[in-house]
């Protein structure tokens, strides 16, 4: 006989939903971490969250070939979630004393790393959301029959939302304070190569990722 006081059995989620879900929810706290750093991709400059944003676009694109635009964007607004509260405690961090014996010379680099300021946060939160929500919804749009077009799907969808992505947060972050007009064109140039080169190749692998995680499941 069942015991009516026993807790209930939890409802299923696929495996590859889990698996995505707690990797997406990583990359969207580490983004802005990495973004403090430009690198050389030969004659480009590029901020190197662009590596982490561009996987946000992979996994997204992704849960919406395997599960639809309704999962994905669910997947994306539920990103707001540790994308905030790592804000938050990177604030409560930033404000407690440190420790009277840590070198100063680590101070100031720990400050200036993670001490953005609340107009680049704001820019960070409405780049990541509009981006995001505007590549599943290209991608899904596009879709005619199952995996039909998957590269051009990912391509132009990924394309387009880093491109939206870069102009609204150069733009919200730096306008009238650091010339928009010359970092703007590098940026998306810089973005705009990358996502042709990274996001098709790589939805490909996450598919069959996700895919053959829920058939061993």
């Amino acid at each position: 006989m069942q015991n009516p006081h026993a807790p209930a059995a939890p409802p299923l989620l696929a495996r590859s939903l889990f698996v995505f879900g707690i990797l997406y929810g990583g990359l969207v706290c580490i983004a802005g971490v990495l973004g403090n750093k430009l690198v050389a991709l030969g004659p480009l400059a590029v901020e190197a969250g662009i590596f982490a944003f561009l996987l946000l676009v992979v996994t997204s694109s992704a849960i919406a070939e395997m599960w639809g635009r309704e999962t994905a964007n669910r997947l994306v607004l539920f990103g707001f979630v540790p994308l905030i509260a790592s804000m938050i405690l990177i604030r409560i961090v930033l404000v407690l004393p440190p420790a009277p014996f840590w070198e100063a010379e680590k101070r100031v680099a720990f400050d200036m790393i993670l001490g953005q300021s609340s107009r680049m946060m704001i820019a960070g939160l409405i780049a990541y959301g509009t981006s995001q929500l505007l590549n599943v919804f290209i991608f899904t749009r596009m879709k005619r029959g199952r995996g039909a077009m998957l590269w051009l799907r990912a391509l132009v969808a990924g394309v387009l939302s880093q491109a939206v992505d870069t102009m609204l947060f150069i733009t919200i972050a730096f306008y009238g304070v650091e010339p928009v007009a010359l970092i703007l064109p590098g940026q998306l140039i810089a973005k705009i190569t990358l996502s042709t080169l990274m996001v098709p190749p790589l939805i490909y692998l996450f598919v069959a990722i996700g895919r053959r995680l829920d058939r061993t499941a």
